[in-house]
């Protein structure tokens, strides 16, 4: 399998000797002058009714291994968009690798986000909800708290990305804000 750029013109060579399309998958980004905070904090508050939405710590980390180990069968896409199982080190939120989730009334983690950051640039690492928790707008609330957290300890560059199949993700970054730029497709030498 070969991932690029969607107009690389390796990809319609690849195409006319064979090769298929498996996969697709984008990026996007939110620059911090167009965050729309008050919205963003109106999403999160969305969330009272069911929980909490706050940053996750160490003391999270079993919760974080055990929603991640539920989820880890449902990120769709390929080789690009790929999401390799939590260990306990990359479980664990650090000034670089903050996470933010939200928790039910119950104190059950059922939807988090992860993002490495690099100075004023963070890239979202994954966002995943908990199955029986999915299309109430929890995934969107932890991106969202996770923007509004960042952006005032200083970030200004917000990437994201995943698989452009994975249309609760695209959503989701939609009403956060976040604006596609890229798209890159995998492809197969016998199309699987």
């Amino acid at each position: 399998m070969k991932v690029m750029p969607a107009d690389a013109p390796e990809r319609w060579e690849l195409e006319a000797q064979g090769w298929t399309v498996v996969a697709r998958s984008f990026g996007a980004q939110l620059d911090a002058h167009a965050v729309d905070q008050p919205r963003l904090q109106g999403l999160v508050a969305r969330t009272a009714d069911v929980g909490s939405v706050r940053e996750l710590s160490h003391a999270d980390v079993d919760a974080v291994l055990a929603l991640d180990a539920l989820t880890i069968g449902d990120y769709p896409g390929s080789i690009a968009t790929q999401h390799t199982p939590l260990d306990r080190q990359r479980a664990t939120p650090s000034e670089s690798r903050r996470a933010f989730g939200v928790f039910l009334l119950s104190g059950e983690l059922v939807a988090m986000t992860f993002v490495d950051v690099d100075g004023s640039d963070a890239e979202t690492d994954f966002t995943v909800v908990h199955p029986a928790w999915r299309g109430r707008g929890l995934g969107v609330a932890a991106k969202a708290a996770s923007v509004l957290a960042l952006l005032a300890d200083g970030v200004t560059r917000f990437r994201t990305g995943g698989s452009a199949d994975n249309a609760a993700i695209l959503a989701a970054n939609d009403v956060v804000g976040y604006v596609r730029d890229e798209e890159w497709v995998t492809l197969a030498p016998d199309g699987r």
